[in-house]
């Protein structure tokens, strides 16, 4: 073997023109010092990394340096020399930390951030839980408050709200259930979402309140409600509020997040297994109410519509209750809604579609606020200055229904007219 070496300076540009041109030659690296002399026997020991020849890695470190899922297999190889192995790491340090600058500005801004789903688990044969975490993380992530929701960009452009189970702002767990009248959103993360998949996830908000002045909580939930108050529960727990659950389930297999439940005891959760014929007689549980008490619902339309009605019959209201419904009926007849500051535009709600998704669409998601959207926190509550009103949902007062209503779930009659 003859070896010919040349000095860079003889050789003009010799580094770009080799990637330019992907005449790279071979590279050598010397493991032993010895001598090589003619007629000498060369032999492939071993080949670590065959897929990388020197001409795709020279692609990666010139002329595609964005690929960063390529850049951080290349960092990962610990036969390069230092210099080369220092330029890929130190290319995805670069990105990792634009990625963490942009994720904190768009968790500042209430803008969607990127999550990838980590680990998804069958809790129940209906119900699976789903691990999230970020692909750009924060770098002080905060625990989320009990009680969060938040919001997931699904197939198809669906956009659908979830509680949090527990985690922080850059890992986090949510419980759901896949709905035998699913519109898309369940169906997709039970059927359609894969380990490793990523989605967008917008910001957290805390809609379900503490109640922190009552001297006793109670809550009563049904099958997947149980996901807008286990934070909450293990919380006041913790703290040595005194605190029940009232749980409906189908049987005692449609029970998840169980070993949760069961650290909370007997004494705090009470189980209605509706295959052994135990039912959950709401006004009893609304009756039998401590002095000084808040009750929380959360359930089906069926449990949600007994709990309203016992609990006017009660007279309890205000801060004494809390509706946390997880599904809503928001169509209904068509109407026509004119937005008065701005220039009195007129928009069209058909029977479908409400009023809430219809001004995102005329003027932005930036104008109209929005949480739960099934009319449990009035977030997107929007002032009504002329027209009738046909008001769903829990979160407004009667005196508020007087000139507002809620966008995500409330329908006017006819035409009405609005602000922004």
């Amino acid at each position: 073997m003859t070896l010919e070496l040349t000095s860079d300076s003889a050789v003009r540009n010799f580094a770009p023109n080799t990637w330019r041109t992907s005449r790279t030659g071979w590279y050598y690296r010397v493991l032993r010092n010895g001598s090589v002399r003619a007629g000498d026997q060369v032999r492939l020991l071993r080949r670590p990394h065959p897929e990388w020849t020197i001409e795709r890695i020279q692609e990666y470190l010139h002329r595609n340096p964005d690929d960063m899922a390529r850049v951080a297999e290349l960092a990962a190889i610990e036969e390069f020399g230092a210099e080369c192995r220092n330029a890929f790491r130190g290319r995805i340090a670069k990105a990792e930390a634009r990625e963490r600058r942009a994720a904190l500005e768009a968790e500042e801004k209430g803008q969607w951030r990127e999550f990838r789903l980590a680990s998804k688990t069958r809790q129940t044969p209906r119900i699976s839980s789903f691990v999230f975490e970020a692909v750009a993380p924060l770098a002080d992530p905060e625990r989320l408050d009990p009680g969060a929701h938040v919001k997931l960009r699904l197939g198809g452009g669906l956009v659908r709200a979830y509680s949090v189970v527990g985690g922080d702002r850059n890992r986090f767990e949510l419980g759901v259930a896949l709905s035998e009248a699913s519109r898309g959103g369940s169906r997709f993360l039970h059927r359609e979402l894969r380990e490793g998949g990523k989605l967008q996830v917008g910001r957290f908000t805390s809609d379900v309140p503490m109640g922190s002045m009552a001297s006793h909580h109670e809550f009563v939930a049904g099958g997947i409600g149980i996901t807008a108050f286990l934070p909450l529960l293990e919380e006041l727990h913790a703290i040595h509020y005194s605190c029940v659950l009232h749980y409906a389930v189908r049987s005692a297999d449609e029970v998840p997040f169980r070993d949760r439940l069961e650290r909370l005891g007997a004494d705090v959760v009470r189980l209605y297994d509706k295959a052994h014929g135990q039912r959950l007689d709401v006004g009893s549980v609304v009756r039998g109410l401590p002095w000084n008490s808040r009750i929380s619902f959360c359930g089906p339309r069926r449990l949600m519509d007994e709990a309203l009605r016992e609990t006017k019959a009660a007279g309890l209201g205000g801060d004494d209750v809390h509706f946390e419904a997880f599904e809503a009926d928001a169509s209904g007849d068509p109407f026509e809604a004119v937005v008065a500051n701005r220039g009195g535009r007129v928009v069209a709600v058909g029977g479908e579609e409400t009023l809430l998704e219809v001004l995102r669409r005329q003027f932005g998601d930036d104008d109209v606020a929005s949480s739960c959207e099934v009319g449990n926190c009035g977030t997107c509550k929007i002032p009504v200055k002329e027209g009738r009103i046909e008001h769903r949902g829990t979160a407004l007062s009667d005196d508020e229904r007087a000139n507002s209503m809620l966008s995500c779930v409330s329908r006017g009659v006819g035409r009405i007219t609005i602000e922004l």
